[in-house]
């Protein structure tokens, strides 16, 4: 191994690259809040989670038919006037507006973190435990995977669109408990710091007190 690659290696495991990964991981996971959490504002992404809310035996509370939203489902860029008013008696895009805003409150104290590690470390921890909810609907789902329609690749482990978008939060997952793990760790150091600082201080006044 030559000089240059030993020095370009050294960079990139060095403390300062440490810390551009972490920041940039925390900026990524916020975008990605951010972003999906304000379209669910929008009535085609409401429309297009309704598979999932429907069969999720919790979240399927929030609506008022979740056996019959099949039916009334729209493609992306589509506007069916009869089912987008079935959508809003189902509490289609209630549900998904209160979606929206705890997912842009996430990504929030999510950026947060990079100037308030208590803020952070509520973030990355509301980040890390979300896609285990996302995850689920691979189980619960029918829609994530490929129907029987004929063709032989069908099933489990043939995920269908909707499967391979939910199977990218193991990724979300990962990456935020580095976040989590990092936010948690500069707590720890800031309240070592004060203790320390406050114990100082006792030191002081105990000596001056004597004196």
């Amino acid at each position: 191994m030559n000089t240059y690659i030993r020095q370009v290696l050294g960079l990139a495991s060095g403390p300062v690259s440490n810390r551009i990964g972490i920041h940039g991981m925390r900026v990524a996971i916020a975008i990605v809040f951010l972003w999906i959490g304000s379209v669910k504002f929008a009535p085609y992404e409401a429309d297009s989670i309704t598979p999932f809310v429907a069969h999720n035996p919790v979240l399927s509370m929030f609506y008022k038919h979740p056996d019959q939203y099949a039916q009334h489902m729209t493609r992306e860029g589509e506007l069916k006037p009869t089912d987008r008013a079935w959508q809003t008696d189902n509490d289609t895009y209630a549900f998904s507006d209160g979606l929206g805003a705890v997912e842009i409150g996430i990504g929030l104290l999510t950026l947060v973190g990079l100037f308030s590690r208590r803020w952070g470390l509520v973030g990355a921890t509301l980040a890390f435990l979300t896609p285990f909810v996302t995850l689920s609907f691979l189980v619960t789902t029918p829609e994530a995977w490929v129907p029987a329609l004929g063709d032989a690749q069908h099933g489990f482990p043939y995920l269908s669109g909707a499967g391979r978008l939910v199977l990218k939060d193991v990724m979300l997952m990962a990456g935020a408990w580095l976040v989590l793990a990092d936010s948690a760790r500069a707590a720890l150091e800031h309240t070592a710091q004060a203790s320390r600082a406050v114990n100082g201080r006792t030191r002081e006044f105990v000596l001056a007190t004597n004196n």
